[in-house]
């Protein structure tokens, strides 16, 4: 197995990644160990990855993980159905058990000629026991498909982004194998240029009015989700689409009315009314 040094990551043209999660990304390639990003919902943790493959040149293999997904899963599995199937049909292939073996996310990624990067997506939704069982296969960078007696080693060393959303606490020894980095959410300039990025054209009045509106929700005590970066950017397209002017948006505060289009930042009931009473006791007022 070949451990390539990786190009330095810098962001990209759609991707505003402060210095310190650009210096988290080129630690954790350095050392050649699992980078794990945490943080709210929204912050762009999937897309890192995505940006990371796009930056460096390489190529990028993802493994969403989901309640049911099991560790073996990633590595490869047996399908034994289909086996059955071909064998009461006569087909000769069933004489061949590696006709049915399945490879996963990791075998592909550790079977690429060039160094890749792997993205494995929200490893908090699994079981508890999940990423104890990749501690051998990270370690290590090969594993045993026991069907056919072979072990399957990385060619090269993939460079590895974990996301969690923090649903429960990982495991001890999964984390002393990761460089850890948690995506704060981006302050009001950084967030300018994130705006940026994706409307190049917006006036200045229009969105510092929608960044007024959009952090005064997001500092409101008792919000049940607080609205995140996707949102801002769905619900500036959606004031393009309609036309809504600054002035409409300069009168909507917490305490005057909720703004327009709320349902694009607002995403529950239980949200929408603890603002309606916040509205309502200082009309009151």
């Amino acid at each position: 197995m070949t451990a390539a040094k990786p190009n330095t990551f810098q962001g990209t043209d759609r991707y505003i990644a402060p210095d310190e999660l650009k210096l988290a990304v080129n630690a954790a390639a350095t050392l050649q160990r699992p980078l794990l990003i945490k943080g709210e919902p929204g912050t762009g943790k999937t897309m890192l990855a995505i940006e990371v493959a796009r930056a460096l040149g390489l190529p990028l293999f993802q493994w969403h993980i989901k309640s049911t997904t099991k560790a073996q899963q990633g590595l490869y599995e047996y399908d034994a159905v289909s086996r059955l199937r071909d064998s009461q049909l006569g087909d000769e292939k069933v004489h061949d058990i590696a006709n049915y073996i399945v490879r996963g996310p990791l075998w592909e990624c550790f079977a690429c000629e060039q160094q890749p990067v792997l993205l494995i997506d929200e490893i908090d939704k699994a079981d508890i026991e999940f990423p104890n069982d990749l501690l051998r296969e990270l370690d290590r960078m090969e594993f045993d498909v026991y069907e056919t007696r072979e072990t399957i080693s990385a060619t090269h060393r993939p460079i590895i982004i974990i996301t969690s959303n923090n649903e429960k606490d990982l495991p001890d020894a999964f984390l002393r194998r990761c460089f850890f980095h948690y995506i704060r959410f981006p302050d009001k300039d950084t967030m300018a240029e994130i705006v940026g990025v994706h409307f190049p054209d917006l006036k200045k009045m229009l969105l510092k009015e929608a960044m007024e509106v959009f952090f005064n929700l997001r500092e409101v005590p008792g919000l049940k989700k607080k609205p995140s970066t996707s949102e801002l950017l769905d619900w500036l397209k959606l004031l393009l689409a309609e036309d809504i002017p600054e002035d409409t948006l300069r009168e909507a505060s917490v305490k005057k009315s909720l703004p327009p289009l709320y349902g694009a930042l607002i995403k529950n009931e239980q949200d929408v009314h603890l603002f309606e009473k916040l509205i309502f006791m200082a009309q009151r007022g």
